[in-house]
């Protein structure tokens, strides 16, 4: 934990070929989804390729250092390691790191809202589906910033709460309110949520995450956009009510100050 925080940051080269998502990729996205789970290592594997090439659409890893916060398992350290990234992922729960069976060399335990790195200390902080499941994401948001280095990247994305899948598995009664959801999802099946409204999943909205982007005084916006959408729909995030249902799933791509 401590050499990776000591790691010097090399030269980057400037990222690679537009990366422009259609519809046929949202579809099979969307068919991967509907497998996540009965068959985790089929979705995310699709997801991780996926993610490397529209982070890679903003800067360059080959040799960069990705640090992936709320890795889990490491389902993305394959993807990003052949990108020519060196890879470390962190994640804070045991069954989470141990999903797979024994934790990938490059994943450490640690929080997300005390990210055990120095400032500026890597290229590029990523984080996927994570958010939503932490008591206080504005922490989280800020911590990722500070560690990544002037001219850095920061890529987020979250299911939002409003979205169809924001209740995860008590989806769609959480329209209802979380905590009927979670009572529902527990009545009706003898055991509680694995994301349990108020305990490892919380209401995260895109507007005010939008608004925290855009008031950032360390990291420009570089984009905003419904990450599972084809490239013609980013315009969804920019329509107050309509993009808290409609995103499905929302990117922040920021870029560290100098």
């Amino acid at each position: 934990m401590r050499e990776m925080a000591m790691v010097e940051i090399g030269s980057v080269s400037a990222p690679g070929k537009l990366w422009k998502p259609t519809f046929q990729r949202s579809v099979r996205l969307f068919r991967a989804f509907l497998k996540e789970q009965s068959d985790p290592d089929h979705f995310y594997r699709i997801l991780a390729d996926d993610s490397v090439a529209q982070v890679s659409s903003y800067v360059s890893l080959r040799g960069a250092v990705v640090l992936d916060v709320g890795g889990g398992p490491g389902y993305f350290a394959e993807a990003f390691r052949g990108a020519g990234a060196r890879y470390v992922g962190l994640d804070p729960d045991v069954g989470e790191l141990s999903a797979r069976g024994e934790p990938d060399p490059g994943m450490i335990r640690a929080s997300g809202t005390a990210l055990p790195f120095r400032d500026g200390s890597v290229d590029v902080c990523y984080s996927s589906n994570v958010l939503e499941h932490v008591d206080d994401p504005w922490l989280m948001l800020a911590e990722m910033v500070r560690v990544t280095r002037p001219g850095g990247t920061v890529f987020m994305s979250y299911t939002p709460w409003w979205s169809p899948w924001g209740g995860h598995e008590t989806a769609p009664w959480h329209y209802l309110g979380g905590h009927y959801a979670r009572q529902r999802y527990e009545h009706r099946n003898g055991k509680p949520p694995k994301n349990s409204f108020g305990t490892s999943l919380f209401p995260v909205g895109v507007g005010a995450v939008r608004r925290w982007a855009h008031r950032q005084t360390v990291a420009d916006v570089v984009e905003t956009f419904p990450r599972y959408h084809p490239w013609w729909a980013k315009w969804i995030t920019r329509v107050s009510g309509v993009r808290e249902v409609a995103s499905w799933n929302f990117v922040v791509v920021l870029r560290r100050r100098a």
